[in-house]
């Protein structure tokens, strides 16, 4: 399946919104400290009701211990990427990495990628950003949909 990796996250709701997405995808979070919040926040374990136990999530002191940990093509998620996510073929074990909420992924990080591999979710022009919970579950049902929802069901049951 899919990774999800979230770097340095600020805001609770948004993990446990995540957290949500993952138990009913299949996808892994990958959490790269330091969190702006305690794992066994209120906040978090509302917003991710009673799927945690049904999610992959991991924590990292640092970046470096997550690439030690995980091999597949990684994209980075950024207002500033020049291409637009759905103009990529992604496959499973494939890496989304997501900036914190309120200044996303650094400079340098974004510049030690090629620009291919740094993705854009189009927005109107005076927007800033759309929501980390949000903009995670865009990239992750267009990687799902690619794959043909792969051990997923996609109708209801009779």
């Amino acid at each position: 399946m899919f990774h999800i990796v979230l770097v340095e996250p600020e805001i609770p709701p948004n993990t446990g919104n995540i957290i949500r997405l993952c138990a009913n995808t299949g996808c892994h979070l990958h959490l790269v400290e330091p969190l702006g919040f305690d794992l066994d926040e209120k906040k978090l374990r509302r917003a991710g009701l009673d799927y945690h136990e049904w999610a992959s999530v991991k924590t990292y002191p640092d970046m470096a211990a997550l690439k030690k940990s995980l091999s597949g093509d990684v994209y980075a998620i950024s207002t500033r990427g020049q291409t637009c996510y759905s103009d990529v073929q992604f496959k499973p074990g494939d890496i989304f990495v997501f900036g914190p909420e309120t200044r996303g992924l650094s400079e340098s990080y974004l510049e030690s990628r090629s620009a291919n591999s740094v993705l854009r979710i189009p927005m109107l022009e005076h927007s800033r950003s759309l929501n980390l919970s949000n903009a995670v579950a865009v990239i992750v049902y267009e990687a799902l949909r690619q794959n043909g929802f792969a051990q997923m069901r996609t109708r209801a049951a009779h």
